[in-house]
């Protein structure tokens, strides 16, 4: 191997690895500084921490009362959308990769469809199939998660496949039913344990495009966190710029929980006698 290939194959030093940090660091703390340094400031000048201790007051409860409700709206949204996809995309997933493999290009191109489809367009197409969903299930804002189930989609997928294309599933689940195990045991206790990760980022992907989607709920005329965000900073930008750094704060502790529990689990060791 000649020199010149293998200073590319190389790995950065680290000087470069803290200088690639550093700059992806600038780039998320820029818009996040400034947006604290907004919600701290006076009309007047100087800086205050009273448009915080504002959200606390309950002289503003009523005043607030939409945005909170946008709130409530968007987390049912994300726990019933994460729902969704949990039950009918990883068992679909699962089945294709063990019975069907042919099939795996078809449901990848299905998938990925709702990412290449401008959200007017899907709005368009979704206003009569509500019109049915109303008359069976109501007009609750929960409703849209049928909708957001199909825009997480392609992000899902893609979290989950990456992990099932490490795991060599077809080996497990064969080695399962030589020992008699029936598909709800190779299902929920083999299988799903070894996508923990992949399901895991794909959770956490669906509840962050949940939390920031904002046109579907706008032009089906739901109550959702973006909406009410959108209403509330025409008469209180502060506020509104508030909980958008609260719904950045939980995306980012959503993901450290995930990453936590998606870290392999150390095995214990087991003493020479045989006991642990």
């Amino acid at each position: 191997m000649s020199a010149g290939a293998s200073r590319l194959g190389a790995e950065p030093g680290v000087v470069a690895r803290w200088l690639i940090v550093g700059v992806v660091g600038l780039v998320f703390a820029i818009p996040i500084v400034s947006m604290i340094v907004f919600t701290l400031k006076e009309p007047t000048g100087g800086y205050t921490v009273d448009n915080w201790l504002g959200l606390f007051d309950p002289e503003n409860a009523r005043k607030y009362q939409n945005l909170f409700t946008g709130v409530v709206n968007s987390l049912v949204l994300a726990v019933v959308t994460v729902a969704i996809m949990l039950v009918f995309l990883v068992p679909t997933m699962i089945l294709v990769q063990l019975q069907f493999p042919k099939l795996r290009r078809v449901l990848e191109f299905i998938c990925i469809i709702p990412i290449t489809v401008p959200a007017i367009v899907l709005v368009v197409g979704l206003a009569p199939v509500y019109s049915v969903v109303a008359q069976i299930f109501g007009s609750a804002t929960w409703t849209l998660a049928f909708a957001y189930g199909v825009l997480v989609l392609p992000y899902a997928y893609r979290a989950i496949q990456s992990n099932l294309s490490a795991v060599d599933v077809v080996t497990l689940s064969e080695a399962a039913r030589s020992l008699g195990a029936g598909w709800g045991t190779i299902l929920f206790r083999i299988i799903v344990p070894n996508l923990r990760r992949g399901l895991l980022a794909a959770s956490f992907i669906s509840v962050a495009v949940v939390l920031g989607e904002y046109t579907l709920a706008s032009l089906l005329n739901r109550t959702n966190l973006q909406t009410a965000l959108v209403q509330v900073s025409k008469s209180d930008p502060y506020v509104a710029v508030i909980f958008s750094l609260l719904a950045l704060a939980f995306a980012f502790v959503l993901l450290l929980v995930i990453g936590r529990l998606g870290a392999p689990r150390p095995r214990r060791r087991r003493a020479p006698g045989g006991q642990s």
